[in-house]
């Protein structure tokens, strides 16, 4: 039922590896995988959910070993969170910016692609928020958490700027 101090250190350090890798890993593999987890992105976070928890706590299988797991993974995701929340520069850093698709009722073919997301999926987003035409859309967003907002033309009052702190992916870049 216990286990040896330097057996839960070790513990401790692989949970943290992995935490912080796995954190890397999921931030790199873009926006649209956070917020929109199909039946395939399903399958794989539970198989890596498998596959790390051996990397996690290595040979010890003890109820201690467990636990010191569980609490540094907690514990590792309080203190991000706390930090998240205090600085702008690595709040963007992990959960990054929001990417124009729409703009001006045109669809934005470059955005699309470095998005990751296909015209279906943004005409399925426009008609779950009851927009029927892309000319009818001022603005469309792929937010930080995968969602996509949407601004009618009509949303907005004249003189309003809704799009102030949404990236513009640049030709080249």
């Amino acid at each position: 039922m216990t286990a040896p101090w330097h057996t839960l250190l070790d513990v401790a350090i692989r949970t943290t590896v992995v935490y912080l890798a796995l954190l890397a890993g999921l931030r790199l593999t873009g926006t649209r995988q956070l917020g929109q987890m199909s039946t395939f992105d399903l399958v794989l976070l539970l198989i890596i959910a498998n596959a790390v928890q051996n990397a996690m706590v290595g040979p010890d299988t003890s109820l201690a070993g467990g636990l010191v797991a569980a609490t540094v993974l907690i514990a590792w995701h309080r203190v991000i969170d706390w930090w998240r929340l205090r600085s702008r520069g690595f709040a963007k850093l992990l959960a990054g910016e929001g990417i124009m698709l729409i703009h001006h009722g045109t669809i934005l073919e470059t955005h699309l692609r470095r998005a990751g997301i296909t015209r279906d999926e943004v005409v399925q987003a426009l008609r779950e928020h009851g927009v029927a035409d892309v000319k009818d859309v001022l603005l469309a967003v792929l937010e930080p958490d995968g969602a996509i907002s949407v601004i009618r033309n009509d949303d907005l009052m004249p003189g309003m700027r809704p799009h102030h702190r949404i990236r513009v992916i640049r030709r080249g870049s």
